[in-house]
């Protein structure tokens, strides 16, 4: 629950007169709402304050209030922009986008082990590290977007790098002088060449840099097309992030079913050429709904405010915060002196960075004879509420890592159990990253009965707009997590147990005769708990994030599949290094029948609890973004307190 203020942190009490469309008088009016959907326990009276300036009926029914513009630069017209109408283009390009990266990341490991001819954990490290740098480079297309470009052109620029890098990865595998040959009869392989490798890694980071500067842009630009000072966009919007990943794992479906069979059967140029294709589907799909986008301008340079306020904390070391918030700086005539942000209530916590926005008598800078303020000097309450919010996500995001160091283990170690098992269905045998698509299955599952059974029931005891609040349900997902590494290393103990009966240790290649699917449980509860967490997670870091930083807080919210991916690396490689001493075969030999994965996946198992243990004190003390957003109470159209909308949302269904 967020911090109570008394009633007069909330808005001026200074009455101006409006004026209805009849020519009557009519007060506005603000509300100081709090983003995890439920309002103060002050009777509503008495947080109504009346604002300086009224929006009239007929613009506040025409326009979106949340300062979008269409794609010729002007205001947003509501009933020709945006929304659900919009949404489809985004929802494919993303679809397509993410079909074309699963193709290469669901079976890279097999690639390097049977095309390349490298070991077993050097292939994993390898993987995991490009995984991880998809999920560094957001931070390069989240700056760019939120300071200078926009989300739309952003997404536009690395589109096209996504697209060479597909093409070049592909002819690096259709090509017989970019790979080396195939191994001779007595298993002897020759290891890829420097060049061989150089054009292979080009390739593969091209697409990560892509990917990068795409990803953090298209969930927030999907976003940005719900007005978050309208009652039933704002509502939207929580579905739309369920089936932005909802489309998300229909290509991942299409990678680890056809895609995967293509890559052994048919061959990895046709295997990395299809996904080349649906890149080039998805720049199509993106491009055609250019008139039907909201866009958002960009604010500046989110690092230069972060700084501002940092030097100017620093500067006031010495002075005195006043006692009274209304005391500090902030700017009365306009919304914010943020480009395309909403004025953030002042809070309690971090007030060392309050110096920042304490006047002083040194903040006026002169220059060729004029004054004026410094913003190194004096900034506004603003701006300083910025650097407080990334700072209070900060733990949160922290305790988010080690499930993406669980999520890895699809993409590696589940890969080289499945290789172990027995896939035959008759004559036909199933590739072992292919099981990825029970996880795929089961996120297509369990997002239509969060969104449409869940939520609704959940929300008539809960009594908040969204069901579950944004940390519980991630909380949710981490504890399915630690149930999908227990159910990992259980399947690997009898697997292991089978090989020790039937003599099957010192058998380098070929099953144990343990059938595959026996890791359907594994994935289908990692998938679950991506309904949970890394949707919850989406939401969270948009919707908590200032409105000019979202897509760098997308982009940093991305950072930790990244350091998930890096932290799972530096497990494997700890482990390796410890339990080989001695001439020993280790945990992850590349012959698993002679070693434990199953001791990795306690580790994980342990860690994880550990972590969710940690998460839970972060989520308990939590504090809630709180915005000033304009309402006007005649106008049913207008925005309400989180408080109206439960009511409203229940009344609608």
């Amino acid at each position: 629950m967020a911090e109570k203020s008394t009633p007069t942190a909330l808005a001026s009490t200074t009455t101006t007169a409006g004026y209805h469309e009849d020519g009557g008088e009519r007060p506005t009016a603000d509300y100081a709402a709090d983003t995890d959907g439920k309002f103060d326990g002050e009777p509503v009276s008495e947080q109504i304050g009346l604002r300086n300036r009224p929006i009239p009926k007929h613009e506040l029914t025409q326009y979106t209030l949340d300062g979008s513009v269409d794609v010729h630069g002007n205001p947003s017209i509501r009933a020709k922009t945006g929304g659900w109408k919009a949404c489809p283009f985004i929802l494919g390009n993303e679809g397509c986008e993410r079909l074309a990266y699963y193709g290469i990341g669901t079976n890279l490991v097999t690639y390097l082990t049977t095309v390349l001819h490298q070991g077993t954990a050097k292939a994993a490290t390898n993987v995991t590290n490009w995984s991880g740098t998809c999920y560094i480079t957001p931070l390069i297309g989240g700056f760019l977007a939120d300071a200078y470009w926009g989300r739309y052109w952003t997404i536009a620029v690395f589109s096209f790098i996504y697209f060479l890098g597909m093409v070049l990865l592909t002819l690096s595998a259709a090509v017989p002088a970019l790979k080396p040959p195939r191994c001779n009869a007595n298993e002897l392989c020759s290891p890829a060449s420097t060049g061989q490798l150089a054009v292979f890694y080009l390739s593969l980071y091209l697409v990560a840099l892509g990917t990068g500067g795409i990803k953090p842009c298209v969930s927030s630009f999907g976003a940005d097309q719900f007005d978050d000072n309208h009652d039933q966009e704002r509502a939207r919007k929580t579905s739309f992030f369920n089936w932005f990943y909802f489309s998300i794992n229909v290509g991942a479906l299409i990678s680890a079913s056809a895609l995967v069979y293509i890559q052994e059967h048919v061959g990895w140029g046709w295997g990395f050429g299809v996904p080349a294709v649906a890149m080039g589907i998805a720049i199509g799909s993106f491009f055609l709904g250019t008139p039907l986008y909201r866009h958002q301008k960009p604010g500046g340079s989110p690092l230069t405010r972060i700084t501002q306020v940092v030097v100017a904390a620093f500067r006031k070391a010495q002075v005195r915060v006043p006692a009274d918030p209304h005391d500090l700086h902030e700017l009365h005539d306009k919304e914010s002196a943020i480009t395309g942000s909403r004025k953030i209530r002042h809070t309690k916590e971090f007030t060392f960075l309050d110096k920042a926005a304490t006047p002083g008598i040194n903040d006026l800078q002169t220059i060729k004879g004029q004054s004026f303020l410094s913003s190194w000097r004096l900034v506004t309450v603003t701006q300083v509420e910025e650097v407080k919010i990334m700072l209070r996500m900060a733990p949160i995001w922290a305790a988010t890592i080690v499930f993406s160091t669980v999520y890895a283990q699809m993409s590696t170690l589940f890969v080289l159990q499945g290789q172990r098992m027995n896939a035959n269905i008759g004559s036909f045998k199933i590739p072992a990253a292919s099981l990825s698509i029970f996880d795929t299955l089961s996120v297509l599952f369990w997002v239509p009965v969060y969104d449409r059974l869940l939520v609704p029931f959940v929300r008539r005891y809960s009594e908040h707009v969204r069901g579950f609040t944004q940390l519980q349900r991630m909380g949710i997902g981490l504890f399915i997590s630690i149930c999908s590494m227990v159910a990992a290393a259980v399947v690997e103990i009898e697997r292991l147990k089978i090989a020790k009966e039937k003599g099957l240790l010192d058998q380098t290649e070929g099953a144990v005769p343990m059938s595959i699917f026996w890791q359907v449980p594994q994935y289908f509860l990692i998938g679950a708990s991506e309904v949970f967490t890394f949707i919850g997670q989406l939401e969270y870091f948009y919707d908590q994030a200032p409105d000019a930083m979202r897509g760098l807080s997308s982009a940093f919210s991305l950072t930790t599949v990244a350091l998930g991916n890096y932290l799972s690396s530096l497990l494997v490689t700890i482990v390796t290094s410890i339990t080989r001493k001695g001439g020993s075969d280790g945990w992850i030999p590349d012959n698993l029948n002679r070693g434990h994965i199953d001791y990795f996946f306690w580790l994980l198992a342990v860690l994880s609890f550990l972590n969710l243990l940690f998460y839970m004190v972060c989520a308990h003390f939590y504090r809630y973004k709180r915005v000033i957003a304009e309402v006007d109470e005649d106008d049913e159209t207008a925005p309400r307190p989180p408080e109206y909308r439960s009511k409203r949302l229940e009344e609608e269904e």
